[in-house]
């Protein structure tokens, strides 16, 4: 392919935000390729390893873990580097390439001079940044290069089922000297009781009152001083989105832009109050995306589901700052269709059942916070229709799953009715 096709330099906004970033067209294969080495590098030979969603509450844990094994990165050469991206006088080297894993592999190239680039090496506590469609991936790694008696952190991650992690799972609980796995999400019981089942140290916090860095912070056994309190504090209000602190917007997007390995070592040594180069990077890159915010807003067509009024809309943007624009304009929901093929629902007081629509289209999360990707795509063709009519399959089956959900809870309402009713002895009267 020619590089000139994905290069967003010298094309409108308004057409780059439809299409998928860089890495959507780098290959697969390329791109496992690439994560298993570097997995087998961060893991061999660890003392202990940690498995963590790459946002700002799953880093925050591992951040917290390799606090209590004495573990975390010198800062020092973060810092040049961040400087060094901003165009500073520095002999530091050139963009710390694990930013590659934070957007699909955003960035390809990696500069021999980049004093970062073998960070995920270097601490005695590995980290394997996942997803939650990635888990056992995660643990067939752990798995893999882990030695014996290593221990073994899971935060910010649930499986949708057990039976997809089952089998690495049960082995690590035989190889390991422990599994610890901390998360907030909301988690099937059996699911939850079948992971306990194996021996493994499961706390799942109530998913609206804390984040996993919460839930992290109080089970392990260490004396943490106060910042750790507070940037669990910050990383709650911005993942549970209170929006009460200023500072959680900050670590959000940073989080998102930066390497894992970065974001760990940084917050680990500066906790909430991100350092000034830190801060200079962020409203840099702040200056874009607010214009993908703005430009999917004005994309975005409202419709009317039982008593919902549901806000879609498409492009590569910030889902979470878009679906706030949208209630703040009067939607109960909406619905951000990625041109990746997922899609981000995000509901408000008025709409708890956000999980409930992305269970039915392949998906999960919280009744207020949600993803999804339909399973509609089979080959580029799907993919093209996908961009040029701004994700249109992708909507109808998610609106038809808000009307899914509508009719179920409509019957449950019912159904509570007569039981009511019954209760007070009306019926057949």
């Amino acid at each position: 392919m020619d590089d000139d096709l994905i290069d967003e330099a010298d094309v409108p906004r308004s057409r780059y935000t439809r299409l998928p970033g860089k890495g959507f067209f780098y290959p697969d294969s390329l791109d496992e390729e690439r994560a298993e080495r570097r997995a087998k590098e961060a893991i061999e030979g660890s003392e202990a390893v940690v498995i963590a969603d790459g946002d700002a509450d799953g880093l925050a844990c591992a951040a917290m873990i390799r606090e209590t094994y004495d573990a975390a990165l010198d800062i020092e050469d973060f810092e040049a580097a961040i400087a060094a991206r901003l165009g500073d006088e520095t002999d530091a080297g050139t963009e710390n390439a694990e930013a590659a894993d934070v957007e699909a592999a955003d960035v390809e190239a990696e500069d021999d001079a980049d004093p970062t680039e073998d960070a995920h090496t270097r601490s005695p506590v590995g980290l394997v940044a996942a997803g939650p469609y990635s888990i056992d991936t995660s643990l067939e790694r752990v798995l893999a290069y882990a030695d014996d008696d290593v221990d073994l952190f899971v935060c910010d991650l649930c499986p949708d089922d057990f039976e997809w992690i089952a089998e690495p799972l049960t082995a690590l609980a035989e190889s390991t000297a422990s599994i610890r796995w901390f998360d907030h999400h909301q988690w099937d019981e059996s699911t939850a009781a079948a992971v306990r089942e194996l021996g493994v140290d499961l706390v799942v916090g109530e998913s609206d009152e804390e984040c996993t860095a919460d839930v992290t912070l109080r089970s392990l056994d260490h004396d943490f001083d106060d910042r750790w309190a507070e940037l669990a504090a910050v990383t709650r209000d911005h993942d549970l989105w209170l929006k009460e602190d200023p500072r959680s917007d900050d670590l959000a997007d940073y989080s998102y832009w930066a390497g894992s390995e970065e974001y760990a070592t940084v917050v680990g040594a500066y906790g909430a109050d991100l350092p000034e180069t830190v801060l200079r990077y962020v409203a840099d890159r702040r200056v874009e995306k607010e214009a993908r915010i703005d430009a999917a807003v004005d994309r975005a067509v409202t419709h009317e589901i039982a008593d919902w009024t549901v806000a879609v809309t498409y492009g590569r943007c910030s889902q979470n700052e878009v679906a706030e624009a949208l209630r703040e304009a009067g939607a109960d929901a909406a619905v951000i269709v990625k041109p990746a093929g997922s899609a981000s629902i995000r509901g408000s007081e008025d709409f708890q059942h956000a999980h409930e629509v992305a269970g039915k289209v392949n998906g999960g999360g919280h009744p207020q916070a949600a993803g999804c990707k339909p399973d509609i795509y089979d080959d580029m063709l799907d993919y093209a229709h996908h961009w040029t009519t701004e994700g249109q399959a992708c909507r109808r089956v998610i609106l038809a799953a808000f009307e899914a959900v509508a009719e179920e809870v409509a019957a449950a309402e019912a159904a509570e009715g007569e039981d009511s009713e019954d209760a007070d002895g009306t019926d057949g009267e």
